[in-house]
């Protein structure tokens, strides 16, 4: 077949779809009225073929060869075409896996910019570039055509009636924010229609926008939505991919969550979001692919142009892996970084959304000499007028060569906070020597984040998250218990901090039940009284456990699925109550970090440390085993200048009941919060005799005089 023409067998099928050269940009296909514009980006192909779909995705109609070439992008137009077209790209050029080049024109593969994807992903060795089971391995070349078994790009019309939306823009101060995911929210919920449990839709309904105003949350987190594969390992395991971090199409939603597979069920839900005072904050995946390494399926960038996509050993036929997952994107070349700074401002123009939490961050900021907090990357997005304006959150880490970066981001970005979650489980776990640590925790972890004019709130502080044990498993669970998962419990994090307070795993002994909700209560106490952006998992508010898997990324079922019904109400209510409490107290959501300088207006420090009997902690104390009461007093900044925030007294007993002494800077404190009584929600008046109980958190407000 000549492929520089039309295939002469499909080309009758084109009758009056005039091609001419079209436009290299914008990037995709872009329907413009007259037809579609496509463009590709391409530096070592030596030929692209446009194929175009049937609607039901099962025939090839035609081949078109994209006649332009502008750069490094193949683009063409073809008049007559709508939206809701489906294609896909054949791309011509050298197999030479050892010099980088993987072409393979009978690869059916995925538009990079496609905004949306049909059908599903059918695993079969003719996704496979190279010949399963040759004895020359991935440098063998494979001949069939993989159409059959790829998922068709669709080309899709963005518009939507937002009717007057209004982004919520809440401050990072006042942010408080919830992880959660499409199907774990929806699946059980009685008050989601069935028919849209598991979807966009489902998840913007009433029943789940008001569960989540009523208990107070600013910002939803979602996991990754952005379209996804299912690994083969876990297909052939009865499996299926249930967190998302496997993305093959960037600015594509998840067809699995949706019911008609149209962008509108999407931004419906985000507008629904909006218009409860709730933002919507994607966790998004450029660090790599879906495709795997070098033994991977070809589906999109590896049949592109795997030596630009890719980060490569030596330009080779290996791959780069600081992801764990086989490939690393290679957003050191610029129409690689171009597609992300692309796929984000889509994200927020056309979809509406309020930021971003970035997996593996580290990987997105290193360059050829490493980690770089000026690097690309970073540079283009805090200086982009459309993503420089929305929440920016990195996990801070990969296993790449100096991966662990927490701190070492610019502004405006914040952090997932990973020594705040061990440190709180640590410290009530009863571990020795944790008070320097906790102390550091609940000032915002300044001595990571508080450089480079950056806010106090630059650390989202957790204890739980999608990835590790839930709150319930926290206190219920010594060891994990990931066999469900196929690895024999080979899989997670082995190192939890989790304590079952005598029992492993479920049990009906009152006295383990209480000891296990007052930990629970603790933590979530802790979690909400320190300075940063608090972050709870979707889940842990009513008790939902995973049986011990801390690691349940394949688990699409009941193990993840929030079970509403039997939830706790009490501790649904004392969640509430938290957040509440903190809203109410500035002290608690300070944009400044505090390092006990006097403030100017009444010389008193914006944070004094205490023992129980109202001192100073000597230093020996801050190591002594034994020095499991730390108390604190907050005030405002002293550089913000704010004495009528008042002040705040926190106390935190990982040890045995103790008489307080109450501090003498306010004239009167009464008690706002005791974690051993979660039902008394009137202030109460302290004085003399205060006692904090054994393990509890008590916080007391500044009273003036005037109001005794």
């Amino acid at each position: 077949m000549n492929s520089a023409k039309l295939n002469p067998l499909l080309q009758p099928r084109l009758t009056g779809h005039a091609v001419s050269a079209g436009r290299p940009f914008p990037m995709g296909a872009n329907f413009d009225g007259e037809g579609v514009n496509f463009a590709v980006f391409s530096a070592h192909a030596e030929k692209v073929e446009l194929c175009l779909f049937s609607p039901d995705g099962r025939k090839e109609l035609a081949r078109i060869a994209l006649p332009e070439r502008d750069g490094d992008i193949w683009h063409g137009h073809v008049g007559g075409l709508t939206p809701g077209t489906l294609y896909g790209y054949r791309v011509h050029g050298p197999y030479a896996p050892e010099q980088g080049h993987r072409f393979n024109p009978h690869k059916l593969l995925i538009d990079p910019y496609a905004r949306g994807l049909e059908g599903r992903l059918k695993w079969s060795d003719a996704l496979m570039g190279f010949r399963v089971g040759s004895a020359r391995g991935d440098l063998s070349y494979d001949t069939r055509d993989s159409a059959f078994a790829v998922p068709k790009s669709v080309v899709v019309d963005p518009s939507f009636n937002w009717a007057g939306d209004v982004a919520p823009m809440v401050p990072p101060s006042e942010t408080v924010i919830y992880e959660a995911h499409v199907r774990g929210m929806t699946m059980l919920n009685a008050g989601v229609e069935k028919g849209l449990r598991g979807t966009f839709l489902g998840l913007s309904s009433d029943a789940v926008i008001e569960h989540l105003v009523k208990l107070g949350v600013t910002t939803v987190e979602l996991l990754p939505v952005q379209a996804f594969a299912d690994e083969r390992f876990l297909v052939a395991k009865g499996l299926r991919n249930y967190w998302g971090y496997q993305s093959i199409a960037f600015f594509a939603p998840e067809p699995r969550y949706m019911t008609k597979g149209a962008l509108w069920e999407f931004q419906s839900m985000v507008r629904r979001f909006h218009a409860a005072g709730l933002e919507v904050v994607l966790d998004v995946v450029y660090n790599h692919s879906g495709e795997g390494d070098e033994w991977g399926p070809t589906l999109s960038f590896r049949g592109l142009d795997n030596a630009s996509y890719y980060r490569l050993m030596h330009g080779g036929r290996h791959y780069i892996n600081d992801t764990g997952t086989g490939n690393t994107l290679n957003l050191t070349h610029p129409m690689v970084l171009r597609m992300v700074m692309d796929s984000l401002r889509y994200w927020v123009e056309v979809g509406h959304v309020d930021g971003f939490r970035f997996d593996l961050a580290s990987v997105l900021g290193r360059e050829a000499h490493g980690f770089d907090p000026q690097g690309g990357f970073f540079d283009a997005i805090r200086q982009d007028p459309v993503l420089s304006r929305v929440k920016l959150i990195a996990e801070p880490w990969d296993i790449g060569p100096g991966g662990y970066q927490l701190g070492g981001y610019p502004h405006p970005f914040m952090e997932w906070n990973d020594r705040f979650r061990d440190g709180v489980r640590r410290w009530w776990k009863g571990d020795a020597g944790l008070a320097p640590d906790l102390a550091k925790r609940l000032l915002g972890s300044a001595e990571r984040f508080d450089h480079h004019g950056r806010a106090a709130t630059s650390s989202v502080n957790f204890i739980t998250a999608h990835d590790g044990f839930t709150l319930e498993d926290v206190v219920s669970y010594t060891l994990k218990r990931n066999f469900a998962n196929g690895e024999e419990n080979r899989d997670g994090h082995h190192e939890n901090h989790s304590d079952n307070m005598g029992v492993e795993g479920t049990t009906g002994d009152k006295a383990v039940l209480a000891a296990r909700a007052l930990r629970k209560r603790n933590m979530l106490a802790t979690l909400m009284l320190a300075q940063g952006v608090p972050m709870l998992l979707a889940g842990d508010e009513i008790g939902h456990s995973q049986g011990g898997n801390n690691n349940a990324y394949a688990q699409d079922n009941e193990t993840t699925w929030i079970d509403w019904a039997q939830g706790d109400r009490g501790l649904q209510g004392f969640v509430a109550r938290l957040i509440a409490l903190r809203a109410t107290l500035p002290v608690l959501r300070q944009k400044r970090f505090l390092h006990a300088k006097p403030r100017p207006g009444d010389g008193l420090p914006d944070v004094i440390w205490r023992r129980a009997d109202g001192q100073p902690p000597r230093p020996e104390d801050w190591h002594d085993p034994a020095f499991r009461c730390l108390c604190v007093e907050l005030r405002m900044a002293a550089e913000a200048g704010d004495p009528s925030a008042g002040a705040v007294y926190a106390v935190f007993n990982a040890g045995p009941e103790c008489v307080l002494r109450l501090p003498d800077t306010a004239p009167l404190w009464e008690l706002m919060l005791d974690t051993t009584r979660p039902h008394a929600a009137a202030p109460e008046a302290a004085g003399p005799g205060t006692r904090a109980p054994a393990q509890s958190v008590l916080l007391f407000r500044s009273v003036a005089a005037g109001r005794a």
